[in-house]
C-alpha cells in the first residue's frame, strides 16, 4: 500500500447534517474533525466529496463547516452509502487509489461506503476522531467492522500531516495553524476515544 498523496487522494464527509447534532455520541467532536479536514482539502487542494443524507428532513451540512472546498461536490442521498450516481460519476472521474472518510454514522452510511469503496479497489482511510454514531456501542462495531474488512483506521491529524510530510512542505504553516485552532476549539470538549 502506498503512502497519502494529494494527487491520488479524495476526502469524504458523510452527513454531518444538523438534525444529528443533539443525537450523536459526541458530535461536537465529530463536526471539529470534519471542519478540519474541509480545511485541510482546500488548502492542499484534495478534493472534498460531501453528501447529506435526506436533508430536506435532516437538514444541511452544520455552518461551522466551510464547504467550500467542495465546491459543486455536495451531493443529497437516500441511499445509505456515499455511492450515490453523483458520489459514483465523480470517483470515476477522479480515479482516487485512496479515500479518506469522516461523518455519520459509523455502522450504517459510513461503514456501507467503506464495503463499497473497498469492493472497487480503493484503499480506505478511517479518520476515528471524526467518526460516530448515535451509540457508543454502535461506532465500535463499525469502525471494527470496517477494520476487518480492509479499513485503515487513523486520524484527521495523521492524515494532514502524512499528506504535507515535512515541515519544509509549502503549505506546512497553513495546516499547522489549522491543526492549532481545532485543538483550541476543542477545550472542555472531550473527544472520541478509541
Amino acid at each position: 500500500m502506498q503512502r497519502l498523496s494529494k494527487d491520488t487522494t479524495v476526502f469524504m464527509m458523510c452527513d454531518v447534517q444538523e438534525r444529528f447534532r443533539d443525537v450523536i455520541y459526541k458530535f461536537n467532536a465529530v463536526a471539529l474533525g470534519a471542519r478540519r479536514m474541509a480545511r485541510g482539502a482546500g488548502v492542499l487542494g484534495v478534493p472534498l466529496i460531501v453528501t447529506e443524507q435526506y436533508p430536506k428532513g435532516l437538514g444541511h451540512t452544520v455552518a461551522e463547516i466551510d464547504l467550500a472546498p467542495a465546491g459543486k461536490d455536495v451531493h443529497e442521498k437516500t441511499c445509505f452509502s456515499m455511492l450515490c450516481p453523483g458520489v459514483k460519476a465523480r470517483l470515476g472521474e477522479l480515479k482516487p487509489t485512496d479515500a479518506v472518510v469522516f461523518g455519520l454514522e459509523a455502522h450504517v452510511c459510513v461503514q456501507q461506503t467503506v464495503l463499497d469503496l473497498l469492493a472497487m479497489g480503493c484503499n480506505v482511510h478511517l479518520c476515528v476522531d471524526a467518526i460516530s454514531s448515535q451509540q457508543q456501542v454502535d461506532r465500535s462495531v463499525g469502525l471494527r467492522r470496517a477494520e476487518r474488512a480492509g479499513a485503515l483506521l487513523t486520524s484527521t491529524e495523521s492524515v494532514l500531516m502524512e499528506l504535507i510530510r515535512a515541515k519544509e512542505h509549502e503549505s506546512f504553516k497553513a495546516i499547522s495553524g489549522i491543526l492549532k485552532e481545532t485543538k483550541s476549539c476543542a477545550v472542555g470538549e472531550v473527544g472520541l476515544e478509541f
